[in-house]
């Protein structure tokens, strides 16, 4: 079995104690959990073992390796590895290294860890040299490395071929998803000069809430009230953000508030939302296949979505023509709809939406398209992701119907910047604008009041 396995690099030999496996911050990169006896520095031995052990074996060979198999081989490795290190485990918390180390070795390998801490947001790997992470909206680089460029290509490869996809010269840029929905671009040679570029946006494990944001410091109370609302009252809404702002996440803390008497159809490239409700209907888009075949858009999906009797359409992101379809279904019976769109400011989400539109090839005129977004869209959300890391709703706008050829646009909500510390994190506040949105008066006839100072432009949220 050894022979199958080992590179053939002799026995073990003694190692020197490891540097602390840290980001730039000084912080650990995994957080220790109740399971692990030592806190981050027992996580820093596993990192250092899997480094040790991947320099070990043939890698290529392991790939078709049963689990059973690879513990028969790496528990005599591990046993002297820890002794080596002076480390005072029991029997049981040796077989538990074993086993995350054997778990690690037939994931996705050194970055396994990053993947099973829910602190960290994203997962860049710039080629097996530099991997960094994103943790509570600051970029870190950690001292994590893959042995060599083609180490990296197998990890890859793994997460491609677990979808029946494929990455190489002549398709050379994938997006896929791993087990636990986290959505992953890669990109490879030719296109990536240095070699693979990796970017894994991790899935939560525990969907957020509105009130969660609430404690995040990203919107508030009366915010949030205002925004239950409008969603029980079946306005539809669109999250305008960048990249990054928090617009899906969003999205899905909207979503807890729909009635779960309601049938819920979901489109998404890559299947990202957490909804909550008993009865929805995932759908996602198929890029095509090797012959360039089979490919199925978002547009086509929304058409079909039509067919399959929902009471709300969530798409979870608008780009292209689907967005005309979108704005069909809001005006004809499916109110209450949500999706979001990429975008800097409100009046710039209409702008991109009015384009989306006209790439679907209709006959349409400009004044006819905004009377089409006008009247389909009630609510817009604007997030942004400031310089200091922080996600915040810096703008709750209404659209209020047109004037001339304009789209109007009320803001009731907006996000104050005050001042600036010295350490780059941003002051500021929450306030109302003195506005009250159009439908208060169609939200008490069901049942829903606001609160009296909901929309005091006064008072800080």
């Amino acid at each position: 079995m050894l022979g199958r396995f080992n590179k053939g690099q002799g026995e073990p030999r003694a190692l020197q104690p490891a540097p602390v496996v840290t980001a730039s911050n000084g912080a650990a990169i995994v957080p220790a959990t109740e399971a692990e006896p030592y806190g981050d520095d027992f996580l820093t031995l596993k990192v250092e073992l899997h480094r040790h052990l991947i320099d070990r074996f043939n890698l290529t060979a392991l790939e078709n390796a049963s689990k059973d198999e690879i513990l028969n081989e790496i528990r005599p490795i591990v046993r002297e590895f820890v002794r080596s290190r002076n480390v005072p485990l029991n029997a049981r918390e040796l077989d538990q290294l074993t086993s995350d180390t054997a778990d690690e070795m037939l994931g996705l390998g050194p970055i396994e860890p990053l993947l099973k801490d829910d602190s960290i947001a994203d997962i860049l790997i710039n080629t097996h040299k530099h991997v960094f992470i994103e943790r509570r909206g600051v970029l870190e680089e950690t001292s994590i490395r893959f042995r060599d460029e083609a180490h990296l290509l197998r990890v890859v490869n793994k997460i491609v071929s677990a979808i029946g996809r494929r990455v190489d010269e002549s398709s050379p840029m994938v997006d896929a998803r791993l087990e636990d929905g986290s959505r992953v671009n890669i990109a490879v040679r030719p296109i990536s000069v240095d070699g693979p570029l990796v970017s894994i946006r991790k899935f939560s494990k525990h969907p957020y809430s509105l009130e969660r944001l609430i404690a995040f410091n990203s919107i508030r109370q009366p915010m949030v009230d205002m925004l239950r609302i409008a969603v029980q009252a079946r306005k539809s809404i669109l999250v305008s953000g960048g990249t990054g702002s928090g617009k899906t996440t969003l999205l899905n803390a909207l979503s807890s508030y729909i009635p779960s008497a309601e049938r819920l159809i979901t489109i998404e490239d890559a299947a990202e939302l957490q909804l909550q409700q008993p009865h929805v209907g995932r759908l996602e888009t198929r890029p095509p296949n090797v012959e360039g075949k089979g490919e199925v858009r978002q547009r086509e999906l929304v058409k079909n979505a039509l067919r399959m009797r929902p009471d709300r359409i969530i798409v979870g992101e608008v780009r292209g023509e689907e967005a005309f379809d979108m704005l069909q279904a809001m005006n004809t019976g499916h109110e209450g709809s949500m999706t979001t769109i990429h975008a800097n400011t409100p009046r710039d989400a209409l702008s991109r939406l009015e384009q989306m539109v006209g790439m679907a090839g209709m006959p349409m005129t400009h004044e006819s398209i905004r009377a089409q977004i006008a009247s389909a869209i009630d609510i817009i959300v604007q997030t942004q992701r400031l310089s200091d890391g922080g996600r915040r709703v810096i703008s709750i706008s209404e659209l209020t119907g047109m004037e001339g050829n304009v789209v109007q646009l009320q803001e009731l909500y907006h996000f104050v910047r005050r001042e600036v510390t010295a350490e780059g994190k941003i002051i500021g506040e929450f306030r109302a604008t003195g506005v009250r949105p159009r439908f208060a008066q169609e939200a008490a006839t069901l049942g829903h009041h606001f609160a009296k100072d909901a929309f005091n432009p006064q008072v800080a949220l």
